[in-house]
């Protein structure tokens, strides 16, 4: 074997192809782990949903029909859409140019993120096995009957934790980007999918992912790759001048 001893005596050109290595053994965004579902405990963190027949259920039903028939043609139709939990539903409160395709990691990063949260929201809703607004008052039937159970809101917990790593990723739209995030949510109420309590919970829990999520190396390694991504696409900041006219 032949030494290149130009590299051993040039540290720099060492360094560098060090770098090229590591570069190409970084791991691919899909599929990495976030998170592991023993580590997350939905259970201990939330409160039970109030119990069935109770004066707080009698209420939370309540207020869920009460919501359902206020809703607007326009309101349906924006629940409905927002149903779907697409990431590019979140474009009115980023700009025009969020659209699929346009942004590669930032779609795998929350692909991942999708994949390792599944279970962490699946067992308290098992746990508790919540029936759904609409089970419990016919009128309330909107669309096809949705298999898993009510508490807590799935659509809330991933709204919720959609926002907030957009928020992270586009700061300057920050303040819209949670609003939107918070409609998801009560949406799901609007359509008779979910009591207001289903959706408070969902919140609650996508804080808590949030936070795991954002102590995770991975995670953190893979959302600056996101942020390099999506740093050509921003607006320009104005200038000192545009801003003290």
């Amino acid at each position: 074997m032949k030494l290149n001893f130009a590299l051993v005596f040039r540290p720099r050109a060492v360094a560098a192809l060090w770098l090229s290595f590591a570069i190409l053994a970084a791991p691919v965004l899909a599929g990495e782990k976030y998170l592991e579902p023993h580590d997350f405990d939905g259970i201990a963190l939330l409160p039970p949903p109030p119990l069935a027949g109770s004066a707080e259920q009698l209420a939370d039903l309540s207020s869920a029909r009460a919501v359902f028939k206020a809703r607007t043609p326009a309101e349906q139709a924006r629940a409905e859409k927002d149903a779907s939990l697409s990431l590019f539903n979140f474009a009115p409160a980023i700009g025009d140019h969020f659209k699929r395709g346009s942004f590669p990691k930032l779609e795998a990063l929350f692909a991942t993120v999708k994949t390792n949260i599944s279970e962490i929201i699946d067992t308290p809703k098992n746990h508790w096995k919540r029936t759904r607004p609409y089970a419990n008052d016919p009128e309330l039937v909107l669309g096809q009957p949705e298999s898993s159970f009510s508490y807590p809101s799935g659509h809330s917990t991933r709204g919720t934790m959609q926002a907030l790593i957009l928020a992270e990723i586009f700061p300057e739209r920050r303040e819209p980007i949670l609003e939107f995030g918070r409609t998801i949510g009560w949406d799901r109420v609007l359509i008779g999918k979910h009591y207001p309590t289903d959706v408070n919970a969902g919140r609650v829990l996508g804080q808590a992912i949030f936070r795991e999520l954002m102590k995770s190396p991975a995670f953190q390694r893979d959302l600056a790759a996101v942020k390099a991504e999506v740093e050509p696409a921003r607006a320009p900041k104005p200038t000192a001048e545009a801003v003290a006219k």
